[in-house]
């Protein structure tokens, strides 16, 4: 169990916990030509089949024992990974599977497979929520689903998770991780190139939450999927789905998109169509609003904005201006910090600001329920900034949130440091009120 350990300032209370980038943890996953063959020669594939077809049994078998004691202890299920990813060439190359030993088969497999060290750089920009399943919570106790921006090799974000309890009286704890991760699989290999298309993909089955990655899928996404903002969406009646917005990097362009999950065992990744979806830093409310799908963006990289839609997946709207820098912490920009939570005194909406050097802090806002183009109230400095230690980092005094939780009348917020590591902080709900002006 968690508890804070040191107070940064109040209303805050800081936990010790951290959580680390880990170049030890490693994942298996498909190794797609799909990007490379626009440009290679469309017999590419076909000639690595035949270079390993042409190998003898004997050679063939060495080979295969040789990737074994490289990689069997390194991950989990690994034959078997083998094994679907050789079914899958096949299907796509369109090979006789008869013609390969079982080994063989494995091999053609392992070659088209690579190990990926998902969370080499970085773990950063968490968001949370309320789990699907609440069964066997007692006291006030929320089970929860955490969601991470991993960055490994080429500086590529893949979206991780990490599962635990938050407690009525600020404390919390985390489920284990295995040593291995799991990426998530797609339900239709073709959707590989897919163009503006939703894509659609599920966990293994005897994979935890906590051990599974989703990695970028469609061109638009190739550069990374970015700071996922989750929400536990009320469609109303206690129809709840659970959805995020992201922002898809191609290596050149970006894109808003969502993630729609009712399980968080399949996902759906849509893109947000609309002049809207060219901007990042989008945020849903977690129920509509007078009938309408309302979000918090920012549009012109400075300013907060109110947007409305009659559907989730279109944002044509420019939006409606809801904040603008007024405090010397947020002059240069400011942007929200995950979707806004209800509370009695309005919708209570995390802000980060961006001031002199460069240097980020959180604040907050409070927004009227019933017309949350109403600024109430917001902080005139901020709740949280980068101290100490927690200056330093792949990109120094950042603090960043993409979601909190409400647990009772108090929040647990998981926040970024540097781009580098994960903290957390609890606080009262009403201690946050008495901040604001």
């Amino acid at each position: 169990m968690n508890r804070p350990e040191t107070a940064w300032s109040e209303p805050l209370h800081i936990f010790e916990t951290r959580l680390h980038a880990d170049p030890s943890r490693v994942v298996l996953r498909p190794f797609h030509l799909g990007w490379q063959a626009k440009n290679a020669p469309s017999t590419r594939a076909m000639n690595l089949v035949e270079d390993i077809a042409a190998l003898t049994e004997e050679r063939a078998d060495a080979e295969y024992e040789r990737v074994l004691r490289d990689f069997k202890e390194r991950h989990w299920q690994t034959e078997n990974i083998f094994a679907e990813r050789f079914a899958e060439v096949a299907a796509n190359l369109d090979l006789d599977p008869s013609r390969f030993s079982e080994a063989r088969q494995r091999l053609i497999g392992a070659y088209f497979c690579h190990e990926y060290t998902f969370a080499a750089a970085a773990l950063m920009n968490p968001s949370i929520v309320p789990a699907p399943d609440q069964s066997g919570m007692q006291d006030g106790s929320v089970r929860f689903i955490m969601s991470l921006r991993a960055v490994g090799e080429g500086h590529i974000s893949s979206i991780a998770f990490r599962e635990g309890i938050a407690e009525e009286d600020g404390t919390f704890s985390l489920w284990p991780q295995a040593s291995f991760a799991t990426s998530v699989e797609l339900d239709d290999e073709e959707q590989i190139d897919a163009e503006d298309t939703n894509v659609f993909v599920h966990r293994h089955p005897e994979s935890s939450l906590s051990n599974t990655v989703i990695f970028p899928i469609t061109e638009q996404q190739r550069g990374g999927l970015e700071d996922l903002r989750l929400v536990r969406f009320d469609h109303g009646d206690g129809d709840y789905e659970w959805i995020g917005t992201y922002t898809a990097y191609s290596g050149s362009s970006i894109r808003s998109e969502l993630l729609r999950t009712r399980d968080f065992r399949a996902f759906e990744l849509e893109p947000i169509h609309g002049r809207a979806g060219r901007n990042k830093g989008m945020a849903l409310f977690p129920e509509k609003i007078d009938g309408k799908y309302v979000m918090v963006g920012r549009q012109d990289g400075m300013n907060l904005y109110l947007l409305k839609s009659d559907a989730l997946e279109n944002w044509d709207d420019e939006g409606e201006l809801l904040m603008e820098p007024e405090y010397p912490w947020e002059f240069i920009q400011i942007g929200n910090c995950g979707s806004p939570v209800r509370t009695e005194h309005g919708w209570l909406l995390f802000t980060h600001g961006v001031g002199a050097m460069r240097k980020y802090a959180l604040g907050c806002a409070l927004l009227d329920l019933k017309d949350p183009s109403k600024v109430l109230a917001r902080t005139v400095e901020p709740v949280l900034t980068a101290e100490n230690a927690d200056r330093s980092g792949y990109v120094p005094n950042v603090v960043y949130t993409c979601g909190v939780l409400k647990v009772g009348e108090r929040l647990l917020i998981p926040y970024g440091i540097s781009d580098s590591t994960v903290g957390f902080a609890t606080c009262e709900i009403s201690a946050l009120m008495g901040l604001m002006a």
